[in-house]
């Protein structure tokens, strides 16, 4: 499935301005003013100005939070975007409820209280950011995060993405049955997305640090619906065949 652009400008508008450059602008912007955020519950709140929410904006991280403080501006990043800006780019501290700076491994431990499954997920979702696409949450479609080639002011998302990890544990309770695949497949073509699963394989090293991550291995795959009409025989050939005698 080929990108569908938003617009005949997009495509070219992109190419221009590629989202490896952005997130990389992104990451010198929170070095330089030493950003800090405040953990609240399952995500993270920044304090910006005009210049860090519109770099936010373009990288896709966050989004923007109204709140009756009308002379500050504020973004509420996920658990997984959280911890990609703090661990993989290192360029944003974590404040505690304590007021404390967080350490990787204090956020890791919280975001694993808070989601079990956050190893695979942020595994899945650092993996596809390192090959720059935009990966956003993906509930909406039932699905885990959803993946674009480049903004989504810009071009409609490709993958609706399920992160599982590798094996039968109690970690994954999904596409355990046919029924559940054909479902979920069935959605993601009625939303023109195709399903990609992201196996994570842990190789026995548990996840008790985030320096396990690195010894992680990931396998994707794709599944979409078999369509009868790409396999059938070309019916005009059976045709001329049957009138001059070959079959």
């Amino acid at each position: 499935m080929k990108a569908r652009w938003k617009g005949k400008a997009s495509e070219a508008k992109a190419s221009a301005d590629p989202m490896s450059k952005i997130v990389s602008q992104l990451q010198s912007s929170l070095i330089d003013t030493g950003t800090c955020g405040l953990l609240s519950s399952c995500s993270v709140l920044i304090e910006v100005d005009d210049e860090l929410a519109d770099l936010l904006n373009r990288a896709c991280f966050g989004r923007p939070r109204i709140t009756a403080q009308k002379d500050k501006q504020w973004f509420q990043l996920d658990m997984e975007e959280t911890f990609y800006l703090c661990f993989s780019l290192k360029c944003l501290k974590v404040i505690g409820e304590d007021v404390s700076t967080k350490s990787n491994e204090e956020l890791w431990e919280y975001f694993k209280s808070k989601k079990p499954v956050f190893p695979i997920s942020y595994k899945a979702y650092s993996h596809l950011r390192h090959k720059n696409w935009v990966v956003r949450l993906g509930l909406q479609y039932g699905v885990d995060f959803v993946a674009y080639h480049h903004h989504p002011a810009l071009v409609h998302s490709k993958y609706a993405v399920l992160a599982l990890p590798e094996g039968d544990n109690d970690l994954n309770g999904r596409l355990r049955v046919w029924s559940d695949v054909h479902c979920t497949v069935r959605l993601c073509g009625s939303v023109a997305k195709t399903l990609l699963i992201v196996i994570v394989n842990s190789n026995g090293l548990g996840s008790n640090s985030p320096s396990c991550l690195e010894h992680y291995t990931v396998e994707e795959r794709t599944i979409t619906r078999w369509n009868p009409e790409q396999s059938r025989e070309d019916q005009r050939g059976l045709q001329n065949q049957t009138k001059e005698g070959i079959i």
